[in-house]
């Protein structure tokens, strides 16, 4: 079970593979030009009772994988209730009115599955990976343990054990992971994006059976939840099967809209640095509050996620060509935008420096590649080359069935629809040079916020 702005990293990029499905009509890739077969179409349908499904075909392989999608995360938590959302993630494999603790699991591994849950800013996630005989069996399981979960203090005290030793593994033990999460803090000024989604530790301390009860009660409901299906199945005998699992649970209330606090206009330059004795290597990075895909003006996230490409998104990007290959001052470079979000997300660069090389020359050169797509903008043939990597990215993503569940999922959990998904690469392609160096103002220095993790007693220089 994992949660992590990784994943969001890891989804925002991958959407866009996932959206470049419609590219099969860009004259670059004719053999991709042909519509899908009727069968191998993405589907989307909504239940009686607001549940919402996606099936998503592909009969390569004798596999299926079910994934229940809930809008609820982190940045849904009551305030002083750090930590409940993931909380609840490990709470709903306890056992229910219907099934003992561990029966769930037990089944999924009997047949030879996988499963596993995340819980990230804007959702939390469930999945299991199994034959397609046994997908019935996923879905009336997961549609049990959707309202006749067993809640008692019995089960709260210990699991919020498990979640203070998880929470000392994954981030009072790693440095970097301190030094992000006290970047959050201090990038988001107002946005509960502030708060990290594991929680922190002493209201994780405090969190109890009450707070569980009204977190269940208040969103794991079929009309806030979206399932996803992909692999070898067809939309009839999913819809078939959802109406007799998930078709049978009561619709809850209508959820209010997700009117979160904003971030106000932010004015500083800050910096969090952290000397750490575990630290052997020093590196920095620098975020920026950015508008998401959810948030953002027509055109400014595609701008947002072409420009993270150009700038840091590999091999070819600007940084690793400058920093590591042409002045040899890095070991590491690179940037992300993380679209994938309700509300306003960030975008990042990072490096570290290699062998006798400064950090704070590190910085600077990386710093120096943004001024110029700020003067300068980026060329057609820069651009083109970009999109094209996305569409190759896209064309790996699609041998992975799980990877295309989840950004789907993904997705329609932070607002989008099917059909905006299924948009997308037309959007990317139409992105302009122009529209990306537009993009690049974002990245103002004086708006930034720089983590610096060193070892002890470095200073940056």
């Amino acid at each position: 079970m994992t949660d992590d702005m990784a994943l969001m990293r890891r989804l925002s990029r991958a959407i866009v593979f996932l959206a470049l499905t419609v590219a099969f009509a860009a004259p670059s890739l004719p053999a991709f030009a042909k519509a899908p077969e009727e069968s191998a179409r993405i589907s989307d349908f909504t239940l009686a009772n607001g549940l919402e499904v996606v099936v998503i075909p592909d009969h390569r392989a004798p596999v299926v994988t079910h994934m229940i999608w809930y809008k609820a995360g982190s940045a849904d938590e009551a305030a002083g209730k750090s930590g409940i959302a993931h909380f609840f993630e490990h709470l709903m494999f306890k056992g229910t009115k219907n099934h003992p603790p561990g029966e769930f699991s037990r089944k999924v591994a009997e047949i030879g599955g996988q499963e596993n849950a995340f819980t990230s800013y804007d959702y939390t996630a469930f999945y299991q990976q199994v034959a397609p005989s046994a997908l019935e069996t996923m879905m009336r399981y997961e549609a049990d343990r959707m309202r006749n979960l067993t809640l008692t203090d019995a089960v709260i005290g210990p699991e919020r054990n498990v979640i203070l030793e998880e929470r000392r593994m994954r981030i009072d033990n790693n440095p970097g992971a301190v030094l992000d999460e006290e970047v959050n803090a201090t990038l988001y000024q107002n946005s509960p994006y502030r708060y990290p989604v594991i929680g922190w530790k002493q209201e994780i301390e405090k969190l109890n059976r009450a707070d569980a009860v009204a977190f269940y009660d208040h969103f794991y409901e079929p009309n806030n939840a979206v399932v996803v299906v992909a692999g070898d199945v067809d939309a009839a005998t999913v819809r078939e099967y959802a109406e007799e699992t998930y078709g049978k649970v009561p619709r809850g209330a209508d959820l209010p809209p997700r009117n979160r606090p904003q971030e106000p206009e932010q004015n500083t330059r800050r910096t969090v640095t952290l000397n750490d004795p575990r630290v052997t290597v020093p590196s920095f990075s620098k975020k920026w509050v950015v508008p998401s895909y959810e948030s953002a003006e027509p055109g400014v996230a595609e701008s947002l996620d072409l420009l993270a490409e150009i700038l840091g998104g590999g091999v070819r990007s600007r940084l690793y060509q400058d920093l590591i290959v042409n002045k040899g001052i890095a070991a590491s470079a690179g940037a992300y935008y993380q679209g994938t979000a309700i509300d306003p997300s960030s975008f990042g660069v990072y490096a570290s420096p290699l062998g006798g090389a400064k950090l704070a020359d590190v910085e600077k050169a990386a710093d120096a590649e943004i001024a110029r797509i700020v003067k300068d903008g980026v060329s057609a043939d820069e651009l083109a080359k970009a999109k094209k990597r996305f569409v190759r990215g896209m064309i790996f993503a699609r041998d992975n069935q799980a990877g295309m569940a989840r950004l789907y999922g993904a997705a329609l959990a932070t607002g989008s629809t099917v059909e905006d998904v299924e948009k997308w690469p037309d959007r990317i392609e139409a992105v302009t040079a122009e529209q990306v160096k537009e993009a690049a103002k974002y990245l103002d220095p004086s708006r930034s916020v720089t983590g610096y993790l060193l070892p002890p007693e470095q200073e940056v220089n």
